[in-house]
């Protein structure tokens, strides 16, 4: 794998100059997010995990203020190292941490040059915030969302509906995609509320142009529940589960519902 810098060059902030070696190995597991109506893979996210099979928690425990702006750069390089590396067809989906970025236009050069030495497209890159992470100053995390749109990605809420931001990130952000929170996701098929909770922001996000991702999908009668909501892109264990390094393959074939279903699921659609 070629190593790439894991701070930027030349112009770089104050962090990431003065930031300690990143004493921290670590790689990623790929998951697929599907849409099985085209039977295709929409995008995979990277999953990080240590290098001898340690839990994404073992890791980020690592994570301190110490270290936090050169992990934060290092994860985005080798992502997209490894993507290229397994000739990755799709667009990738990378976390970040609101608070892991210092000055945004800055923190993103190395992104940028990852992305072009690798030849890996910018508009095949999207960017998840991490929605659970407390951000006080929503200025803030709009200065950092508006850089990453000039410069070209896509941006998701990641567990939307888990805890802080919600409904405010739709509001001031709109990012491209959300990604429901799995507590939403769990059971939903047999669950008044979260059924309720669900067609509600789907209606939402619809009028707002943005896409609704379900993740934490495990079983079939909550796939079936939230495609015939409306929903058409996927990600749990359901589908695949993450590999280490590796892209899963997803037997669409035994995903495809009755016809009936993608009728209503296109009406619905159209509402």
């Amino acid at each position: 794998m070629p190593n790439y810098p894991t701070e930027p060059g030349g112009a770089s902030c104050r962090e990431c100059r003065t930031a300690p070696a990143l004493a921290l190995d670590f790689s990623f597991a790929f998951q697929p997010i599907v849409d099985p109506r085209r039977e295709t893979v929409f995008s995979y996210e990277a999953l990080i995990r240590g290098t001898a099979g340690q839990s994404a928690g073992w890791v980020l425990n690592q994570v301190n203020d110490g270290n936090r702006y050169r992990f934060d750069q290092a994860c985005r390089v080798r992502a997209l190292t490894l993507a290229t590396r397994l000739q990755m067809p799709t667009r990738i989906n990378i976390n970040f941490l609101p608070h892991a970025i210092y000055q945004p236009e800055l923190c993103l050069q190395t992104t940028l040059r990852a992305a072009a030495e690798l030849r890996f497209p910018i508009e095949r890159i999207q960017f998840e915030i991490v929605e659970s992470e407390k951000v006080a100053d929503d200025g803030r995390l709009a200065e950092i969302v508006g850089a990453y749109r000039r410069l070209g990605f896509s941006t998701a809420i990641d567990d939307f509906g888990a805890a802080y931001a919600g409904f405010n990130l739709l509001v001031d952000f709109k990012p491209d995609y959300i990604k429901l929170d799995m507590k939403l996701v769990r059971g939903v098929d047999s669950s008044r509320s979260r059924q309720e909770i669900v067609r509600c922001l789907i209606s939402l996000c619809r009028r707002l142009s943005i896409g609704v991702i379900a993740e934490g999908v495990e079983t079939a009668d909550e796939y079936r529940w939230l495609f015939e909501a409306g929903i058409s892109l996927f990600q749990g264990y359901y589908f695949a589960r993450p590999l280490y390094e590796a892209l899963p393959l997803v037997a669409f074939a035994q995903f495809r519902l009755q016809p009936q279903l993608y009728a209503i699921a296109e009406d619905v659609e159209a509402i």
